[in-house]
């Protein structure tokens, strides 16, 4: 070897590790921005998109179990509807769905069943308006995909897909047909979330800074449904991916309020989980050593909390968690320079034209229902309620999309809502998987958000 002086060393030394740097940074940058790359436009923009008017909106379903029956009846309560067809592969959940409508009056839809591809089938017919698609979130996106591919409107349970690509297939789909689809966030459409939305357009809170979103909601039983019914599928999810499974519930609202793709976007993410306990412990102490619960491996994390920060600099924390005993919780939480607002249960705090001091909650939620009730609830509210769902708000939502359909006025949420507060979960499990490194969100309206406009208060 040469001699080498201790100045040399150094600045070889030095020289080596931010070669190193460059490349770990480099290799980073690459991940980062990997999901971030969006793909040629095939059509024409979908923000705000009118479709033609629909006098009388002629519905298709598929799937009518847990979920999907509750929509059956919620449907055909609203004035302008007509339930044409019926797909499900479960027989029991068929004859349960069609009796029902059969004893409210309504003439009885075409039933399509058997095979997982019989949907198609339905889908080929030309009377039909809108599909109502309420299956395994495996068949979420392309369901959605051959609904609008066969000039329907689609509209999908949460979340809209799974995957970015998915996500991307979906967005380029509506685009290209110039259909919509809408993942049905019926959260939106509750009593609080509907009255927050009204006082952040009046600027009660100030500038927003921050909001806070959740679901947490103890489904460990669903564990016991193992050959029908929800928990026979979305159990499986927790051995599949660490991350937050279940986004939208919480997110949804939070992103109307801040006007994501409105004038903001998501920007990147960082997510962690806990450990991954409950539910092994609870496969031990409810079913036999050999049950296929226990022979599972439970990846995902019992709490899941991920960061965003928006284009504009907001933060936004979303938390999952379906194991660990607590009580439920959405958070609902709105942040701003005057004050704040949050849920589970309802409080408020203001600066300024609060009734306490902003050291202190005020849990009196009357006087502010008085005051900021969204114009919606106050003209649908007790019909919501009457006809149920969730308190209210699944009816609510239904009325609101057959209203925009029949009177040509753009949806409430577009697929570009759906695919931002869905790609949360991949988008998380990456995150987690990488020691929480930050991942890019992709701008699914590829730049329109800086031209949308913010969701109004209807009537106001």
């Amino acid at each position: 070897m040469t001699k080498m002086n201790r100045r040399d060393f150094l600045k070889a030394a030095g020289s080596a590790v931010g070669a190193a740097a460059l490349t770990t940074t480099l290799s980073g940058c690459a991940q980062h921005n990997a999901s971030n790359i969006a793909p040629s436009r095939q059509g024409r923009s979908v923000m705000g998109l009118v479709s033609e008017k629909l006098d009388i909106v002629r519905v298709a379903f598929i799937g009518v179990g847990q979920r999907g029956f509750g929509h059956v009846k919620r449907m055909s309560q609203i004035e302008g509807t007509r339930i044409v067809a019926i797909c499900d592969t479960h027989d029991e959940v068929l004859t349960r769905s069609v009796n029902y409508l059969v004893e409210q009056g309504v003439e009885a839809p075409s039933v399509y069943k058997g095979a997982e591809l019989a949907y198609q089938d339905m889908l080929a017919r030309d009377d039909i308006d809108i599909v109502i698609i309420s299956t395994p979130w495996k068949w979420h996106a392309p369901m959605a995909i051959d609904t609008m591919n066969s000039n329907k409107h689609a509209f999908v349970e949460v979340p809209l897909a799974l995957s970015v690509e998915e996500m991307w297939d979906i967005v380029d789909t509506a685009e290209r047909t110039q259909r919509h689809c809408m993942m049905m966030e019926n959260v939106n459409y509750g009593r609080d979330e509907l009255m927050v939305l009204n006082m952040v357009r009046q600027g009660l809170f100030g500038e927003l800074l921050h909001g806070e979103a959740a679901y947490i909601h103890e489904l460990r039983w669903q564990m016991k449904e193992v050959e029908h019914k929800t928990g026979s599928w979305r159990t499986d999810w927790h051995t599949k991916r660490n991350g937050n499974l279940y986004p939208t519930h919480g997110l949804g609202p939070v992103s109307q309020y801040m006007n994501i793709n409105r004038g903001d976007r998501f920007d990147y993410l960082t997510s962690m989980s806990s450990p991954s306990l409950g539910r092994t412990a609870y496969a031990k102490r409810e079913f036999a050593p050999e049950h296929q619960r226990n022979q599972a491996k439970y990846i995902a994390g019992d709490m899941n909390t991920t960061m965003i920060k928006t284009v504009q600099g907001r933060s936004i924390m979303v938390q999952h968690d379906t194991t660990t005993p607590r009580p439920y919780s959405r958070h609902n939480l709105i942040q701003g320079t005057n004050g704040v607002f949050a849920g589970f249960p309802n409080r408020i705090a203001l600066e300024q034209g609060g009734d306490k001091s902003f050291h202190e909650w005020d849990y009196d939620m009357q006087s502010w229902y008085d005051k900021y009730d969204h114009p919606l609830w106050l003209r649908m509210g007790e019909e919501a309620q009457r006809n149920g769902g969730h308190g209210g708000m699944d009816f609510l939502m239904f009325w609101r999309m057959i209203y925009c359909l029949r009177n040509g006025e753009p949806l409430d949420q577009d697929v570009y809502d759906g695919a931002a507060w869905s790609v949360i979960s991949p988008l998380s499990a990456q995150s987690v998987a990488n020691r929480s490194a930050a991942i890019d969100i992709p701008d699914f309206t590829r730049g329109a958000w800086q031209q949308g406009k913010p969701l109004g208060i209807i009537g106001a």
